[in-house]
């Protein structure tokens, strides 16, 4: 039986094992096709409290155990998803949309997460202070939150839940995930196949798809203490204003309109296939996509048209039967908020150089020239397979563009002087900076987050921004003997 077998999943979601949710079902949909490949079970606010409770209660035996024991099973899970690697990538494909080599990313960096949560648990959890008060001991001690609440996204389903699903269990924590309901197989039932043949402990980890009102369930319940939160600006906004009523911790990784800056000097064959990456890469639905491509005047007109006809090339279809280099978008919603943007730009001035159409949910790269500040798919995050390309005078009118958005995730920079690219890119707020590559990276230990609109700044990846998001801080002194105060 492979991995994720639809007789195990098909319409149940996972909390306590394999049940039916309370919030009425709904199908997993193959956006290529638009065939229903399954049935999905969705939670409601019911199943919410449910898994909640059962995951405090578990949560206290996890994180009493011994830190090896929670690694033991992280390390497991890592070795699993090499192993199941084929089968996830079926899921990744036909319910994502991915291309095989995305998917690949995807798994492989699933293991890497949970081979560097395994390595922090075993970290130490605290230091010693320097105290005024001797003879006393005075230390900052590390510990869980209790339940730690993940709502993911549907692009990169399964980087983007297992890289806080991981360490939050790994540090003692149990975790209540809400995955995209679009991708809950791939997103979301997957990690609980893994987890449950790894070991984990019953209770500890719940997956529970469903819309608005189960994430804001999630956020509300008082024994979720942190919300870890990859989503739209808009969304991330109203995240933290719940959370922020609640007095808790949410880490938030939004959106972004990440800048790619080609400098005068750069080689412009390396520039174009950087910047055809950054931009078509999982048909430009990633938060770290290349939405402006900022080209000296004298680079300008070669750069679009070898952009353009490297966009004309590119295979678009089904990456299920086909060899491609772009599947489909999500869903309709999402090409038509795609096909707006590109139309809008183009009657507001934009030249369109490649692309712009689409058949069904297959959108061709798009290529734009000649775009303003004030060019729809220039100023917004598109959220789709379009460069919108700009050309600018000197240095400091590229870090001027560069600075005006209100996004900071990803940037790169694309010269030859890799000095001169380090100082440009310490004028321009980001969380996130590449020399000489494009914008769209990801290592399970490097931390990752965004300024500004993007979010809340490095709180992923890396054992010390892991710790750092899902344990608190105690403060902890011990006296030999209690002292005597004057009353």
């Amino acid at each position: 039986m492979s991995l994720l077998d639809p007789a195990t999943w098909n319409a149940r979601l996972y909390s306590s094992g394999w049940r039916t949710g309370s919030g009425g079902a709904g199908p997993v949909t193959e956006p290529a096709t638009g065939n229903d490949l399954a049935e999905l079970s969705l939670a409601d606010e019911s199943d919410v409290a449910t898994a909640t409770a059962a995951a405090s209660a578990a949560q206290r035996d996890w994180a009493a155990r011994p830190y090896d024991e929670r690694a033991a099973v992280l390390r497991r899970a890592g070795t699993l998803w090499e192993q199941y690697a084929p089968d996830v990538h079926e899921w990744l494909i036909r319910e994502a949309g991915s291309i095989p080599p995305k998917a690949a990313v995807e798994t492989d960096i699933a293991a890497q997460e949970c081979f560097e949560a395994a390595a922090a648990a075993a970290l130490p959890y605290g230091q010693l202070l320097r105290t005024p008060q001797p003879p006393r001991l005075s230390m900052a001690v590390r510990a869980p939150v209790g339940v730690v609440g993940v709502i993911a996204p549907f692009n990169f389903p399964l980087i983007l839940a297992i890289r806080s699903v991981a360490p939050a269990l790994a540090l003692g924590n149990a975790v209540v995930l809400k995955p995209d309901p679009r991708t809950a197989v791939s997103g979301g039932f997957s990690i609980a196949r893994i987890l449950e043949e790894a070991g984990l402990p019953d209770g500890l980890l719940h997956v529970l798809p469903g819309g608005a009102e189960v994430g804001e369930a999630i956020i509300r319940h008082p024994e979720v203490r942190v919300v870890s939160f990859t989503g739209s600006t808009a969304v991330g906004r109203r995240v933290a204003e719940l959370a922020g009523q609640q007095l808790k911790r949410v880490h938030l990784e939004l959106g972004g309109n990440s800048a790619l800056l080609i400098l005068d000097d750069a080689d412009l064959d390396a520039a174009v296939g950087l910047g055809a990456w950054g931009s078509w890469l999982h048909q430009g639905q990633i938060c770290m996509t290349t939405g402006r491509h900022l080209v000296p005047e004298s680079l300008a007109a070669d750069y679009v048209d070898r952009l353009a006809a490297k966009a004309d090339a590119l295979p678009v279809g089904d990456p299920y039967t086909d060899q491609v280099a772009l599947g489909p978008v999500i869903d309709q919603r999402q090409r038509d908020k795609i096909h707006t943007l590109v139309t809008a730009s183009v009657d507001g001035g934009a030249r369109l150089a490649a692309g712009g159409k689409y058949e069904g949910l297959f959108y061709r790269p798009t290529v734009l020239a000649d775009v303003t500040d004030q060019s729809p798919a220039y100023a917004e995050e598109v959220f789709g397979p379009v460069a919108p390309v700009r050309s600018y005078g000197s240095v400091d009118d590229v870090v001027r563009m560069a600075q005006d958005s209100a996004y900071g995730l990803s940037m790169g920079i694309v010269t030859r002087d890799v000095m001169r690219g380090w100082e440009i890119a310490q004028q321009i707020p980001s969380g996130i900076v590449h020399i000489n590559d494009q914008t769209v990276n990801d290592d399970a230990t490097a931390p990752f987050g965004g300024v500004g609109d993007s979010g809340t700044g490095a709180r992923f990846g890396g054992a010390e921004a892991n710790i750092d998001a899902f344990t608190d801080t105690r403060w902890v002194t011990m006296r030999g003997t209690p002292p005597a105060y004057p009353f």
